[in-house]
């Protein structure tokens, strides 16, 4: 399960809809998030990523002997998880493993996808045993992968001075995350582990793509950071977002374009690492957190009912 992404400029009031809980938008928020998609191309590639993701994945599996069927569906855009579990769930598989394509957990975020699939089995009365991978954020492969994208965008950067490499994530509103939510010390103990794995020594972390006023969303966000790094006399940046998987427009636009463009206002080269996308290890990854899952409801079916 993914975010989700207009496919077109025309649809971007109702996606905004959508994201806001079918609360409206004013005409000026509407062209706002348009420009924003206007400047990396009209729309983003996360359809045709999450699906290549999917694909990806089910071939991996059944290399793997595992026969199973993988299917994706978005948070707030076509197609909606709730659609895909309702077609899912007439089958009538012996299990549903829910993934969220972010390793972090937020009841805010891999919540709501918990709560969209539940939803979807609500509208057929399903009981198909649903079982929802919670987190991943410490999974070997996603650390190699992650790991392995800094060392060689460091090896690729030019220019005099040191680097300072920020982890990033996205940014949630702080009356909607609990004390004790694990989504930051989760963050950071993917940060510390890339870091660890890539030999970096001089990181950082920042919150990225808040959309509400300053103070009311989890920080420091990216543009201190860079403020903070340039007064220290730091030259190059390379982000690292550790809480993305894909190229949407949080990484299209809010590090390509908006973050970029405020580091070089400051005399600052701005870099980034490429998304994991559908790069190998990450389906790896992928694979070995649903695997266990999968190969117990065998183990299961092949023990029969139990006495």
């Amino acid at each position: 399960m993914a975010y989700g992404s207009p496919n077109s400029l025309d649809e971007v009031g109702d996606y905004l809809l959508q994201v806001r809980g079918c609360r409206g938008s004013s005409p000026d928020e509407i062209e706002h998030l348009k420009q924003r998609y206007q400047r990396v191309g009209g729309r983003t590639p996360l359809l045709e990523i999450t699906k290549s993701q999917c694909d990806t994945l089910e071939k991996k599996l059944r290399t793997d002997g595992i026969p199973a069927r993988v299917s994706f569906g978005m948070k707030h855009w076509h197609p909606f998880v709730e659609d895909v579990v309702e077609k899912i769930s007439a089958d009538n598989p012996p299990i549903l493993v829910g993934v969220a394509l972010a390793p972090h957990y937020s009841k805010l975020s891999i919540g709501g996808y918990e709560d969209s699939v539940r939803r979807g089995l609500a509208r057929k009365n399903s009981n198909v045993q649903f079982v929802m991978v919670k987190s991943w954020h410490t999974q070997s492969s996603l650390i190699k992968a992650l790991s392995a994208r800094v060392s060689n965008s460091l090896r690729e950067m030019t220019g005099s001075g040191p680097t300072t490499v920020i982890f990033t994530a996205h940014s949630l509103p702080l009356k909607a995350v609990s004390t004790d939510d694990p989504y930051r010390a989760q963050l950071i103990e993917t940060s510390q582990l890339v870091a660890k794995e890539a030999n970096v020594n001089d990181w950082d972390f920042a919150f990225q793509s808040a959309s509400g006023p300053h103070g009311t969303w989890m920080g420091p966000s990216l543009k201190e950071k860079i403020s903070e790094l340039s007064r220290r006399r730091i030259k190059q940046i390379l982000v690292c977002p550790v809480g993305f998987v894909s190229d949407h427009l949080e990484i299209l636009y809010d590090l390509d374009v908006e973050a970029k463009e405020y580091a070089n206002s400051l005399g600052v080269a701005l870099a980034r690492v490429s998304s994991l996308n559908d790069d190998p290890k990450f389906i790896e990854a992928l694979a070995a957190v649903t695997t266990p899952l999968l190969a117990e409801e065998r183990i299961a079916a092949a023990c029969g009912p139990q006495q």
